[in-house]
């Protein structure tokens, strides 16, 4: 099975999580924590390490983390290595919702895991964009 992980510092992860499971529905592979700032890197270390007790050695993760190099990242690759995941590990940097959702949905339909990497990255990638709204001359509504 092939599990997406999100993690992140303050609410971010839950609380995408929660954005994509309105888009997706529940889905009992996929899993967050979060560091909040009430607790230390090493707790947030305890409880991914508890979150990924269920997933087997031959069992894959997606983990998206909020920044590179940040605490969630580090500690929760360290868990993924104590647990000998970490060689099949997809691991992404800069989550958005884009790149959640298309983790979630294309997990189960993209074998390849060099083409599933690709595919979130470049969704993730395409989301970030200006946005110009332009004024329409015959409307009186303001956007």
């Amino acid at each position: 099975m092939r599990y997406v992980v999100m993690v992140s510092h303050g609410e971010f992860a839950p609380g995408l999580r929660s954005a994509v499971f309105m888009m997706t529905g529940p889905k009992d592979e996929v899993l967050c924590t979060n560091l909040r700032a009430d607790m230390s890197a090493d707790q947030f270390q305890d409880n991914f390490r508890e979150l990924v007790a269920p997933i087997a050695a031959d069992d894959e993760v997606i983990l998206l983390c909020d920044i590179l190099g940040g605490s969630p990242m580090t500690k929760s690759l360290e868990v993924l290595s104590e647990r000998g995941l970490l060689d099949t590990a997809i691991v992404l940097t800069g989550m958005n919702m884009p790149m959640a959702m298309t983790a979630v949905i294309m997990k189960d339909v993209l074998e390849d895991r060099e083409a599933l990497k690709n595919t979130i990255i470049s969704e993730a990638q395409n989301a970030v964009a200006e946005f110009k709204p332009v004024a329409d001359e015959d409307s009186d509504d303001d956007i």
